[in-house]
């Protein structure tokens, strides 16, 4: 029997890009992860981490709001960090994951050092896809891990085999040569509350242009490494199953309508369904009660954050900012949205319990009930939201969303050509793919 970590044919079968309704979805899939790679330069901290790795990796390529260049490999890395700086970008649900996290950003630095044409880039960013999700089907993490900037360098290696002009036989050698080597990353940094867990898809990143090169000098790799990795490292015996070539995974990717941990949304979109009738009378909530499945519990139950990423990752403070804020975008996970009263004394409110039947029927969804000073009661109940199967979210909302996250930071029509560009089949790139041309 195959390897499941044998990726040559998933390499034949998504070489040249899906077609149709599956490259539109594909398409908006990147433009989305552009705009959180945008959003996320506007803060300080993945503004520092460009500025430092350019003493190492200068280069000509400039990211908005970043004064030193960086060599394409570089802004690669940075891009990786950005994307996932407010927890806003997207995932796939079988991949427990996000597949594109170290794949778009080579897509985009190779664009914006002006080496392929818009097509390349489209083309590798849906092979380093492909394998990337189907890296996390097979990949299973053990408690105590981080899932990101794991098997995403497999996908980052076939993506930038790819756009390196490699043929299929390099593609999956240098997938071969990162499943050999595949990062181990823990959870400790969210825990407590440090940024660091933001520097894991870069490392897949750099791992994926690594492989992809040794892959181009030749050198190569068993194929059952990925299977070996799993049986040393977080000692599953059993065999690994993924899903077979022919079945495009990117078309069930989820786009985030919300910043913030996806297990979260779901008690967030809950709390705005409740604000609606009790936005004026916050200041009189005197509890909040929120049920959910077992998982969103277990990942996202951080209490009391102090610092962004912990906000991120905690079911309380998305109730609490959406009932605030009436959003659940950047904005809610600032210093000022940190330091804010009321947001902090609605978080302290929240209390936890598990829906059972959710748990067992392996489904995500959330119930907030909410009571006032007088006694009256407010519950709402959210079973699916955007970007859940059935709830995709089209090109229009993907739009909207990019400008209102990443708007800010580059202005509206610079977003919007950038849009434009992105979703386009093919065209010439501009000379200098951020700013004017």
């Amino acid at each position: 029997m195959k390897d499941a970590g044998d990726f040559d044919d998933v390499i034949g079968f998504a070489w040249d890009g899906p077609s149709g309704a599956v490259a539109q979805s594909t398409r908006l899939l990147l433009l989305d992860s552009l705009g959180c790679m945008i959003a996320g330069l506007g803060h300080a901290s993945p503004r520092a981490f460009a500025e430092a790795l350019a003493i190492t990796m200068p280069g000509p390529v400039h990211l908005p709001g970043c004064d030193a260049g960086l060599s394409e490999a570089g802004a690669a890395a940075v891009l990786a960090s950005a994307m996932c700086w407010d927890e806003a970008n997207e995932g796939l649900a079988r991949a427990h994951g996000r597949p594109a996290l170290a794949v778009a950003p080579l897509c985009i630095a190779a664009l914006a050092a002006g080496r392929v044409s818009l097509r390349a880039a489209h083309h590798a960013f849906a092979l380093g896809y492909e394998i990337a999700a189907r890296a996390g089907e097979i990949w299973r993490i053990r408690p105590g891990m981080h899932v990101d900037g794991s098997w995403h360098a497999l996908g980052a290696a076939a993506a930038a085999a790819r756009l390196a002009g490699s043929d299929a036989a390099e593609v999956a050698r240098a997938a071969r040569l990162a499943a050999c080597q595949i990062p181990f990353a823990l959870y400790a940094p969210i825990a407590a509350g440090m940024d660091g867990r933001n520097s894991y898809p870069a490392h897949a990143v750099l791992l994926g242009a690594m492989a992809a090169a040794a892959a181009r000098a030749g050198m190569d790799a068993p194929a059952n490494g990925l299977a070996e990795a799993r049986r040393i490292a977080l000692l599953h015996e059993a065999p690994a199953m993924r899903a077979p070539a022919g079945e495009w995974l990117i078309a069930e990717a989820y786009i985030k309508p919300f910043a913030g941990v996806r297990h979260a949304h779901y008690a967030a979109a809950a709390a705005l369904e409740l604000r609606v009738a009790i936005a004026d009378r916050l200041a009189d909530v005197a509890t909040l009660r929120l049920e959910t499945y077992a998982e969103a519990l277990r990942y996202a139950a951080n209490r009391a954050p102090t610092r962004a990423i912990q906000a991120q990752f905690s079911l309380s403070w998305a109730v609490a900012a959406a009932l605030i804020q009436g959003d659940l975008g950047p904005s809610a996970y600032t210093d000022a949205a940190l330091a804010d009263p009321a947001l902090r004394r609605l978080e302290d409110l929240v209390e936890f319990a598990e829906d059972t039947a959710l748990t067992k029927a392996e489904q995500r969804g959330a119930r907030l009930v909410v009571t006032l000073a007088n006694g009256e009661s407010h519950q709402a109940s959210v079973g699916a939201i955007a970007g859940d199967a059935g709830q995709a979210l089209d090109g229009v909302a993907v739009l909207a969303k990019c400008q209102r996250f990443a708007g800010p930071v580059i202005g509206e029509a610079e977003m919007a050509r950038l849009a434009a560009l992105i979703m386009a089949e093919d065209g010439a790139v501009p000379r200098r793919f951020f700013g004017a041309a």
